[in-house]
């Protein structure tokens, strides 16, 4: 069996819901969306370091835990791997200037120009 979020997806379920005292992932979901929501941020923040350390080996295990504390937030707020899966490929029907000029608010910044990097800067 290869491997897959939704494998992930099916593990972090069943271990949210164990009440085994000696899985990491029953305590988190014991703490609730809070908790498990402050982890996330953590983990982000650290595979955002490892990124610009430019350590494949540490943004590998970074991105692991970001993956793994996403899905149990997920998991908590009953969002299905399906639904984000499903909102990524709407999103990527178009190209990502397309999708963000379309929301509220960000028109005139998503279909602005940069002069620098369009290259006529003081033209």
């Amino acid at each position: 069996m290869t491997f897959s979020l939704s494998t992930l997806e099916a593990i972090v379920a069943a271990r949210a819901t164990s009440g085994d005292p000696s899985s990491y992932t029953a305590q988190l979901a014991t703490k609730g969306v809070g908790k498990a929501a402050k982890k996330l941020g953590e983990e982000a923040v650290e595979c955002v370091i490892a990124a610009v350390s430019e350590d494949d080996a540490a943004i590998t295990s970074e991105a692991a835990d970001l993956v793994y504390h996403l899905m149990v937030v997920l998991h908590l707020r009953q969002v299905p791997l399906d639904a984000v899966l499903a909102e990524l490929e709407r999103r990527t029907a178009e190209t990502g200037l397309q999708e963000k000029a379309r929301r509220p608010g960000e028109t005139a910044v998503a279909a602005t120009v940069d002069p620098v990097s369009a290259g006529t800067a003081g033209t």
